[in-house]
C-alpha cells in the first residue's frame, strides 16, 4: 500500500477498532526507520556518535560512577533492520543508556509518613505522565535521579514516565533509563522504547506480560544525528497530538451515535397508535448502519422487539374473535388451580394500556405451583458420564439452557429424583445479581439426564404448557427486570434474593393464545434480524481492523499478525474458570466484552471470548481488566493458572 491508496483508506483505517492505537503505533515505526522526517546525509554527517559515547562510558567506569559491563555481543547483520538511513548508527541498547532494575522492599523497610525518599512500586504510580506517591522508605537499595526515564516491566507493562521529582527507589517491576552520557535525546528514547515495548507486549507469552532485562540491553538501538533525534521527537509530537484530536473527535461522534440510537429507539417505544410506529420503526430500519455501529449495539434493539411484544405493538393482526377469548381461557385455568397460593395479592396494578382481549393477571394465576431444588455439598468440579451433577444458577441465567453448568453430586449422596431437571421444565434463578435474578429458561425437549435443580432454582408449573413461551418472554422483559429490582432483598447489588411470592406475583401483560403465538413469530423473526444485524457489524469491525493492519504492516514493513489460517495467538498459560457476565452495564458504557458474553450464555472461557473480540491481545486484557472493575464481569469463582501443555507433534 503506498501513501495515496493510505489516504483513501483513512478513514476506515482510523474509524476500525483500535485504528487510532494503529496509527500512533505507525508513527513510531516510521520515526525509528528514519521515515518521517526528511534528512541531509551530506550535512548531517559527522564523528561517529557512538564513539563519543563509548569514550565518556569509558570514563564514567574508571571514576566508578557507573558499573564495569561484559562487553555486548556484537550486532550480526542478520540484526538490522532490512530498512534503514545509510548515515544512522546502530548499538546494543546497553552500550549507549544505562539500566537499573528496581528491587522490592519489605513490609517494614517502607512507610506511608513521607519518611526518607519516594517509594514507586508499579504501574499504579504512573498516571497520564505524573509520578503519583503514597509510600515512602528511608533505605533505598535502587536510586532513580531526576530526569531518569522510568518504564514497568512486569503486570501492566510498558507505561512510561519522566522522573522529575528527584531521588526515588523503584521496586522490581520498575527499570530505570538513565542518559549517563548525555549525548542522546531522551524524547527519542521514550519514541523508541513505546515501539519496542509494543513488540514486546505482542510476543508476551503470559497471563501477566513482562520482559527481562535482557531483552531490553541487547536490543539495538538507532542512533541517528542528534539534531535528526530532536527534529523526529517534535514530528511525533505533532503527529501524536493530532492522534489525540481524532480520538478525541470518535468520542464524540459515538455519544452523539449513541444518544440518537436512543432517541430513536425510545421514539418507537412511544408510539401508541399504528401509524406512529410504523412511521418510527421505518425510520430507525432507514438509519440501521447509522444507529448500529458494533455489535453490542443490538443489544438495545432486542430490549425494544421484547418491550414491543408485550405490549402489543407487534400484532398487526387482531381480529374481534380474539376479544373475549381471554376470560374464558382464564376461567378455564381457574376451575383447574388447587393447592397452595403462593401470591398474597389478588389484582394487578394496571401500569400500562393492554390491547382490547389482552388482560393484566398474575403469574399466579397461570401456574399450578412451583418447586425449589436442593443444594449438597458437592464437588467443586462438574459430573463425568453417568453421574449426578445439581445445576448452578448459571445454567438457567442466560437465555438458554446449559447443562454443562453443573457440580458433581458425591457418590456418597443419594440423588433427591424430585428435583430432577425434566424436558420442558420453566426454572429460573431465586438469587443472583441484581440484573440477573429471576431470570428463566425453557429446559429443551432433548436435555441431558441426572441433572438435579439445586435450592436457588425454582421450576414453575403451568396449568397449561402453551404458556410457558410467553411467560419466559415476560419474565426476562425489562417489564420483569424493573420489577424484580424492586421485590429482591439483599445488601449488595452482587447477590439478591426473591421469594416464591415475589415470583408468583409478576404482573403479566395476557393476550389470547393465538396472538401470543403470533407475537412469538414476529418475535423470532427480529431476532434473527438482530443476529444478522449483529453478524454484519462484527464482520464490518473486522475487516476495518484486518484492513488497518495490512495497511500499516504494508507501510512499516513489520507484520504485527497471524495470517487468517494460522492459530490464534493466545497465552501459555490461560484462566481455567471460565468469565461470567456480571451486572449489565449501562447503555452508554463500553463493554464489548460483557455483550459477547451475553450473546454466549454468560459464560465462556477467556480464549473463547478473546477469539470474538477481534482485538489484539494486549487490548483484550486492557478492556477485560476495565470491565471486571466495573463488575461487568464477575471475577472468576477460582482464580487458578495452570500451565498449557505444548503439542510437540506440531513443533
Amino acid at each position: 500500500m503506498d501513501a495515496q491508496q493510505f489516504l483513501g483508506e483513512f478513514g476506515h483505517i482510523a474509524n476500525s477498532p483500535g485504528g487510532v492505537q494503529k496509527l500512533r503505533a505507525l508513527i513510531l515505526q516510521l520515526s525509528i526507520q528514519g521515515k518521517l522526517v526528511p534528512s541531509s546525509v551530506a550535512s548531517e554527517k559527522s564523528d561517529s556518535l557512538f564513539d563519543a559515547i563509548k569514550k565518556i562510558k569509558s570514563q564514567l567506569v574508571a571514576q566508578k560512577i557507573i558499573p564495569r559491563e561484559k562487553p555486548f555481543p556484537i550486532i550480526k547483520d542478520s540484526e538490522y533492520p532490512n530498512e534503514r538511513p545509510s548515515h544512522w548508527e546502530w548499538a546494543r541498547f546497553g552500550d549507549v543508556w544505562q539500566l537499573l532494575s528496581g528491587r522490592d522492599l519489605a513490609k517494614s523497610q517502607y512507610n506511608e509518613s513521607k519518611k526518607g525518599i519516594p517509594y514507586i512500586t508499579g504501574a499504579s504510580n504512573i498516571e497520564k505522565n505524573v509520578i503519583n506517591i503514597n509510600r515512602w522508605t528511608d533505605k533505598p537499595i535502587v536510586i532513580s535521579i531526576l530526569n531518569d526515564l522510568l518504564i514497568t516491566c512486569k503486570g501492566t507493562i510498558g507505561k512510561t514516565v519522566f522522573n522529575t521529582i528527584g531521588e526515588v527507589h523503584i521496586a522490581r517491576q520498575i527499570m530505570a533509563i538513565r542518559n549517563f552520557s548525555n549525548k542522546l535525546n531522551s524524547g527519542f528514547l521514550k519514541i523508541w522504547l513505546d515501539g519496542f515495548v509494543s513488540q514486546l507486549i505482542e510476543k508476551s507469552k503470559s497471563m501477566i506480560p513482562g520482559f527481562s532485562r535482557e531483552d531490553l540491553i541487547y536490543a539495538i538501538f538507532p542512533l541517528p544525528p542528534l539534531e535528526e533525534q530532536s527534529r523526529i521527537v517534535a514530528k511525533v509530537d505533532e503527529l501524536m497530538a493530532l492522534c489525540d484530536k481524532l480520538e478525541a473527535q470518535q468520542q464524540q461522534c459515538r455519544r452523539l451515535q449513541n444518544n440518537l440510537r436512543q432517541s430513536t429507539l425510545q421514539a418507537v417505544a412511544a408510539a401508541t397508535k399504528p401509524h406512529e410506529l410504523h412511521t418510527s420503526w421505518t425510520r430507525l430500519t432507514d438509519n440501521f448502519s447509522q444507529l448500529f455501529h458494533a455489535p453490542e449495539d443490538v443489544a438495545d434493539l432486542r430490549k425494544l422487539i421484547s418491550e414491543l411484544a408485550i405490549r402489543g405493538a407487534l400484532d398487526a393482526a387482531s381480529e374481534l374473535s380474539d376479544i373475549g377469548t381471554l376470560d374464558v381461557y382464564l376461567s378455564e385455568l381457574a376451575r383447574k388451580k388447587s393447592g397452595k397460593r403462593f401470591a398474597k395479592a389478588v389484582k394487578v396494578e394496571e401500569e400500562i394500556p393492554l390491547p382490547d382481549g389482552w388482560r393484566w393477571v398474575l403469574l399466579e394465576e397461570l401456574l399450578a405451583g412451583s418447586e425449589s431444588g436442593w443444594s449438597p455439598k458437592c464437588d467443586s468440579e462438574a459430573r463425568r458420564p453417568g453421574e449426578w451433577g445439581v445445576l448452578k444458577v448459571s445454567a438457567v441465567t442466560w437465555g438458554t439452557f446449559n447443562p454443562e453448568e453443573n457440580k458433581r453430586l458425591p457418590l456418597s449422596l443419594d440423588p433427591r429424583l424430585e428435583c430432577e431437571v425434566k424436558p420442558g421444565d420453566f426454572m429460573l434463578s431465586r438469587a443472583n445479581t441484581a440484573e440477573l435474578v429471576a431470570r428463566s429458561v425453557i429446559v429443551p425437549d432433548v436435555c441431558p439426564e441426572q441433572l438435579l435443580m439445586s435450592d436457588k432454582i425454582v421450576r414453575l408449573i403451568f396449568l397449561d404448557n402453551a404458556l410457558k413461551p410467553w411467560g419466559n418472554l415476560v419474565n426476562n422483559s425489562e417489564l420483569a427486570r424493573e420489577y424484580y429490582k424492586a421485590k429482591a432483598t439483599g445488601t449488595s447489588d452482587s447477590m439478591r434474593n426473591v421469594s416464591r411470592r415475589v415470583i408468583h406475583e409478576l404482573p403479566i401483560p395476557l393476550p389470547p393464545l393465538q396472538v401470543q403465538q403470533r407475537i412469538l413469530d414476529t418475535v423470532a423473526r427480529l431476532t434473527h434480524l438482530c443476529d444478522e444485524l449483529e453478524l454484519q457489524t462484527f464482520t464490518r469491525k473486522k475487516i476495518a481492523t484486518q484492513l488497518a493492519t495490512a495497511a500499516v504492516a504494508s507501510i512499516t514493513g513489520i507484520a504485527s499478525e497471524q495470517n487468517e489460517d494460522e492459530p490464534v495467538k493466545v497465552p501459555l498459560t490461560e484462566l481455567i474458570a471460565p468469565l461470567r457476565l456480571g451486572h449489565s452495564p449501562s447503555i452508554k458504557a463500553q463493554a464489548p466484552l460483557a455483550t459477547i458474553l451475553a450473546r454466549y450464555n454468560g459464560a465462556i472461557s477467556a480464549k473463547d471470548l478473546y477469539q470474538r473480540f477481534g482485538g489484539e491481545i494486549d487490548a483484550f486484557y486492557a478492556q477485560l481488566k476495565t470491565e471486571v472493575s466495573h463488575g461487568w464481569i464477575l471475577v472468576p469463582e477460582v482464580a487458578e493458572m495452570r500451565e498449557k501443555l505444548t503439542d510437540k507433534a506440531s513443533a
